[in-house]
């Protein structure tokens, strides 16, 4: 299978059209369709349905694109380290997460590195732990931060100095916003709006099914999400209460919504993670030393 051929079938899963892509890619239509027609034989499966105006991928091209997307994203990363071989440090740092006013720590390290390596560039993947986890580990992200309850063991990694507090995001006309905190009993007769990594019981230690007690499974959920801007919106909407963090979602007086944290005090510990073993770029490598020479620093002042 060519590496070329890859990037064919990417372009023609993206402009949904054979004739367009051939243009895109400045090759003649009959080659492109010659390309995937031997594409499909050597698989031996069906990649494309043919319409007159228009191609859909079939299941099996589906999963061709997502490992196709994955493979391509791989050669340009290893391409783009290779080329960052230099005297002078530049390159690509790939940093995943979830959303976390923890990353303010992180960007004072790109801000502090920026003056002495300009040359390096950054790429931000938001995701819930699953998400980024999983191109962390394939090797398409260099290091991701992951907010607790959270499976470190496979992985390095160093404690961020920020704890991210638990709460509720409603909106300000909500009978519960009268309140200054918000108690587990407070939770059970409300609908909820909830993150699916708080709700998960893979952990060996879940805090937030901790907090919750016996009550835990009587919690009236009645939407689950990963990232914390379309839950807002569903708040707005008078859909429920959400299960969130502090500082992630507008609640300025601008806003319809208002935040009020969890009682007793629930907080969360942050790590920044990287696979064991890990062969780094040279601009990774610096970036590791800097947060580590940071970060530990800011721990012993704690």
């Amino acid at each position: 299978m060519e590496f070329r051929v890859l990037r064919y079938f990417l372009t023609v899963a993206r402009e949904g059209s054979i004739t367009r892509a051939a243009d895109f890619l400045h090759v003649t239509q009959p080659t492109l369709s010659r390309q995937l027609k031997d594409l499909e034989q050597e698989l031996g499966e069906k990649l494309f349905i043919r319409r007159s105006h228009s191609i859909v991928l079939t299941d099996e091209g589906m999963l061709l694109r997502k490992r196709a997307e994955e493979i391509v994203d791989m050669v340009d990363k290893v391409e783009a380290e290779f080329s960052s071989k230099e005297e002078t440090i530049s390159g690509d740092i790939y940093i995943g997460g979830g959303e976390t006013d923890a990353m303010k720590q992180v960007a004072r390290v790109v801000k502090d590195l920026q003056s002495s390596y300009p040359n390096i560039r950054y790429h931000l993947y938001s995701g819930n732990e699953e998400d980024v986890t999983e191109r962390l580990d394939k090797g398409l992200l260099d290091f991701v931060i992951l907010i607790q309850p959270a499976d470190l063991s496979k992985y390095n990694y160093i404690k961020i100095p920020a704890k991210d507090v638990w709460g509720i995001v409603m909106r300000k006309d909500s009978p519960l916003a009268l309140k200054n905190t918000i108690q587990a009993v407070d939770l059970l007769n409300v609908p909820l709006i909830c993150s699916r990594q708080a709700m998960k019981q893979t952990c060996s230690k879940n805090e937030f099914a901790d907090w919750f007690g016996e009550d835990f499974d009587k919690l009236n959920v009645v939407t689950t999400y990963n990232l914390a801007y379309n839950a807002a919106i569903m708040v707005e909407e008078g859909i429920g209460y959400a299960i969130t963090l502090d500082k992630i979602v507008n609640t300025s007086s601008d806003s319809n919504l208002c935040f009020r944290p969890l009682e007793p005090r629930l907080e969360s510990d942050l790590n920044i993670v990287w696979k064991k073993h890990q062969a780094f770029s040279a601009a990774a490598e610096m970036f590791l030393k800097e947060i580590q020479a940071k970060f530990s620093n800011s721990l012993s002042d704690v």
